[in-house]
């Protein structure tokens, strides 16, 4: 039987999740065939609407010319041949794929992106796309009220959000403002701007607070503005010249020499996109610091440290990332120490951002939220589990509304199609300083109103152009489903729930096998991710179970060689480091596993501990109306697995 928890408060099935998906089966295959044929011939129609008095410009006895029915033959072929081939795709439909950040797609987001396409809007400007940058605009603003930021455009210090093509991109734009609002007032004190009041220094310009920025940037703005043309011209070209990204790093430091370039701190756990961001930019991987874990969640004492050594080195920091949902271990920082951290070295003269990369688990703040945007209590939100949340894990999610930044991925907890990623920034007005101007694009000056003002959206953003047909996915999947607990929280708490569910088996799992594995859950899952350790019992050498743990891996993996249908489940591995976790943790696992830690070693693949890991995203792993468990299944196969006498007798001969 499966392990207890909580039904919905009906007791029954809930029957929107039912609709939201094509389904494992393709059981809403008549829905999506009927929302693309009526949106298909909407499209037809409206184009046959435009200037109606025009000829068509392809006749009709063109579908019977021998070019057109060969091109046509080709086309049918290729595309044939196409479908065929992605039947060797991944089925991350199906509740036997518990892989990687992957699942089924939320119909409101895949119908909205198909009928889009056809249009075929590039979200850099409102020439290009008058209708989906506004729904860019918006969906970002759905996505700050989610995360706790203001959200009213008629505030000042509304927030900013806009879509990428994944996490990446986000975290590559948080470096960007955060580079930008650091070095600004130090531009405008070497710029020497009179009536304005600067800093004293330029440490002191280096480290004010973004707030602070943003208040000396706005007056900047306005004693401009007071000037006259020519002295406005100068002056701008004066204090353009200062800045960062018109000097260039090198040059940048090389006239501030009593500044250092910053460092990024990031726990161990951080994507690899913060070393690639921090090449991309200039400023060299080796700024970027990674801060020991506890638990492989940011250790706070650490972090307070690495800040005191920055305030005795005097080593500007330009952003603390802390991560909510790491994409190996789905474990969650805490954010609200952070921000902590970040006060107490205020005091001491040291300021730099907060951006929480947030790509996996920022759509599991609307189960914090209420429907009017408050935030719901820790025992409100854990009537509906059994450990969830811990109340750390509430202390991070309440305090998500205090940091400067976040990035969330819309494809992956969102269920939208790939790229669609997602930088919000918490105040707006920041965005200024990455404004770019392209006169054959953007016309005129910046409109002081919010809505107007980003419709030029590719004055702020990386790319020069994207796709409008993402934006329209992302908008009205947030309008069909609200991001809070009643509607979009649906979906993330069915697979907490499982989350639960999974490591209360794998702890059922692991006394079934005592005998012959020894089995861990090495971390209490934050979300919905859950890994697994294993080991042989009577194994001691970590090369001999990481052989063991990659041999499983092979029936759990993706093989074009063969047919899908052979593999019985879908999942993914990845690797525990004595530097990530630190001695204490590592010797409290290995200990579990019965290896023996001095067999960790050398530079190769053994200097690590290989285990499973399960992404738990597929909201139908638990059927309670017709009592199936895909888990329950799945650590049925597991069983069958460690027992299997082929898979044991090949590790043993290695």
């Amino acid at each position: 039987m499966m392990a207890a928890l909580p039904l919905p408060a009906n007791g029954a099935r809930d029957h929107t999740l039912d609709a939201c998906f094509l389904g494992p089966y393709g059981e809403n295959d008549t829905l999506l065939e009927k929302l693309l044929v009526e949106f298909l011939r909407d499209h037809v129609y409206w184009r046959r609407n435009f200037h109606p008095e025009d000829p068509p410009a392809i006749a009709t006895a063109s579908a019977q010319h021998p070019d057109y029915l060969a091109f046509e033959a080709r086309m049918r072929r290729e595309l044939h041949q196409l479908s065929a081939a992605l039947k060797k795709s991944v089925p991350f439909h199906s509740p036997r794929y518990i892989g990687h950040m992957a699942s089924d797609l939320l119909l409101p987001g895949l119908a909205a992106q198909m009928l889009t396409l056809p249009y075929n809007p590039n979200n850099v400007s409102e020439d290009a796309a008058p209708v989906t940058v506004d729904m860019e605009v918006q969906a970002g603003l759905q996505l700050a009220r989610m995360l706790g930021y203001p959200h009213d455009p008629a505030l000042p210090a509304c927030a900013f959000g806009h879509l990428t093509s994944g996490g990446t991109l986000a975290n590559y734009q948080a470096l960007r403002l955060a580079l930008a609002l650091k070095a600004f007032p130090v531009a405008l004190r070497a710029a020497k701007v009179p009536d304005l009041d600067l800093p004293a220094d330029d440490w002191s310009a280096f480290n004010l607070t973004a707030a602070d920025t943003i208040v000396l940037l706005e007056q900047w703005q306005a004693w401009l503005a007071a000037q006259a043309q020519g002295e406005r011209t100068h002056w701008h070209k004066r204090v353009e010249a200062e800045r960062i990204e018109q000097r260039g790093m090198a040059d940048f430091f090389a006239v501030h020499p009593t500044l250092r370039v910053p460092l990024v701190l990031a726990p161990v756990t951080a994507h690899y996109s913060w070393s690639k961001g921090l090449k991309l930019l200039g400023l060299g991987s080796q700024q970027l610091h990674l801060v020991p874990t506890r638990g492989m969640r940011l250790d706070p004492q650490a972090l307070a440290e690495t800040l005191a050594a920055c305030v005795r080195d005097r080593q500007p920091v330009l952003l603390c990332v802390a991560v909510l949902g790491s994409t190996e271990y789905g474990t969650i920082d805490p954010i609200d120490a952070v921000l902590a951290a970040r006060k107490d070295a205020r005091t001491q003269g040291l300021d730099f951002s907060v951006h929480v990369d947030a790509a996996w688990g920022g759509y599991l703040a609307t189960l914090f939220r209420r429907e009017d945007g408050s935030l719901r209590s820790r025992d409100e939100v854990a009537e509906d589990y059994v450990h969830f949340p811990t109340p750390d894990v509430h202390a991070a999610f309440a305090a998500l509304g205090d940091t400067d930044s976040v990035t969330v991925d819309p494809h992956k907890l969102g269920y939208l199609p790939y790229g669609t990623g997602a930088f919000i920034c918490r105040d707006h007005r920041a965005m200024t300083l990455l404004a770019e101007r392209a006169d054959y694009v953007f016309h005129g000056s910046t409109p002081g109103d919010y809505l107007t003002r980003y419709r030029n959206l590719g004055q702020f953003v990386p790319e020069g152009s994207k796709s409008g047909a993402a934006a329209a996915a992302v908008y009205v999947t947030h309008k069909v489903l609200p991001l809070d607990h009643q509607h979009f929280g649906r979906l993330p708490r069915t697979t907490v729930r499982a989350a639960e569910i999974f490591t209360a088996c794998a702890q059922r799992f692991a006394l079934d096998v005592a005998d012959v594995m020894h089995v861990l859950v090495p971390f209490a899952p934050d979300s919905n991710l859950v890994c697994l350790a294993l080991n042989p019992r009577g194994n001691h050498d970590v090369a001999r179970a990481n052989a063991w743990v990659r041999a499983l891996h092979d029936t759990l993996r993706c093989d074009p060689s063969q047919p899908l249908q052979m593999k019985e489940f879908f999942g993914s591995v990845t690797t525990l480091r004595p530097d990530m976790l630190g001695p204490l943790e590592m010797q409290r696992i290995l200990d579990a596993l019965d290896l023996d830690p001095d067999s960790l070693a050398g530079d190769g693949s053994d200097d690590r501990l290989v285990i499973l890991r399960h992404t738990l995203m597929n909201p139908f792993l638990i059927d309670h109306e017709n009592e199936i468990s895909y888990i329950e299944r799945y650590f049925e196969f597991l069983q069958r697995r460690v027992r299997a006498p082929v898979l044991s007798a090949g590790i043993a001969a290695r």
